[in-house]
């Protein structure tokens, strides 16, 4: 018979460790000693009747069921936390908790996230990429930013997705000033997912019949803007996520192949933070730098 699991202590050590993916590196962060970490963690091993982690001469590694029990562990840590911050009070307005997509994260909201803070030093900005749905009712969250299919009228869309080829400069030959549509049988079409974008891309512009290479397929669009930065292709991908490589000019378009797509990126707010004023500071600086975005595919 499985024993009951009678203290959190040890989840709290386990999940340490697995961050870390040490004991001696969680115990500087817990203030214990590594040897009480490694007994918390075994203790729960017991009670668990599973291994959590493989131990190594001078590392530690988490098992398949480790994983699976590090991922919902955290998740359930990071909402004990927000719940004891709110509840403790005062901190409410002093805290921003932003969910988006990796992509967005990294290529986009990362990039300028220091404007804000600079207008509002007082907020503590927590964001948490990730591409999973999240529950817009928890505390953990107060802002979402995802994409989804566009409807008409939706009060919550930020804009729409519009899609653009890019290339890096290195694949110009020397004396080239751009590449054009023409150019596209010449190097890999990168894609995301699937190449239907690419299939109508080519399709409205009359270029279906070309004989192109569709060898290179990504599942995020932030891993094919940096793959079209190294130079591996011509990527077809939203003008956000490749925006600020564009403007440094570390990315080039090709002129006229663009193209508005069926979705956008929403604002979400979680029902209980609705009226707060950081939400508020946040929805306006939103706008402002999407429509300098806008202003500047235009």
């Amino acid at each position: 018979m499985n024993k009951p699991l009678r203290s959190l202590s040890g989840l709290v050590d386990f999940d340490c460790a697995a961050r870390w993916g040490s004991f001696k590196l969680a115990a500087q962060e817990l203030h214990k000693t590594p040897a009480a970490i490694s007994l918390q963690v075994k203790q729960l091993e017991e009670t668990l009747g599973f291994e959590l982690f493989v131990r190594h001469p001078r590392h530690i590694a988490l098992t398949e069921k480790g994983q699976e029990l590090a991922a919902t562990v955290r998740r359930l840590l990071g909402e004990l936390r927000a719940k004891v911050e709110a509840l403790q009070g005062g901190d409410e307005e002093k805290i921003l908790r932003i969910s988006t997509t990796h992509s967005l994260a990294i290529k986009w909201l990362v990039q300028r996230i220091d404007r804000f803070t600079k207008l509002y030093p007082e907020l503590d900005i927590r964001i948490d990429s990730t591409d999973r749905l999240v529950d817009l009712t928890d505390d953990n969250t107060d802002v979402v930013l995802r994409i989804s299919t566009v409807v008409n009228d939706d009060p919550d869309l930020l804009f729409h997705v519009r899609l653009v080829a890019v290339y890096s400069p290195s694949l110009l030959a020397p004396g080239a000033a751009e590449l054009t549509a023409a150019d596209l049988t010449r190097f890999p079409l990168l894609y995301e997912d699937s190449t239907d974008n690419w299939i109508s891309m080519l399709r409205d512009h009359g270029l279906l019949k070309g004989k192109y290479d569709f060898s290179r397929s990504y599942t995020n669009a932030a891993v094919l803007v940096q793959a079209a930065l190294a130079g591996h292709g011509v990527g077809l991908t939203h003008y956000t996520i490749a925006y600020e490589d564009i403007r440094s000019g570390a990315l080039k378009m090709i002129p006229g192949f663009t193209a508005k797509y069926g979705r956008g990126y929403r604002l979400l707010v979680n029902p209980a933070k609705r009226g707060l004023s950081k939400i508020h500071h946040f929805s306006a600086w939103l706008g402002e730098e999407i429509a300098e975005m806008e202003r500047s595919f235009d």
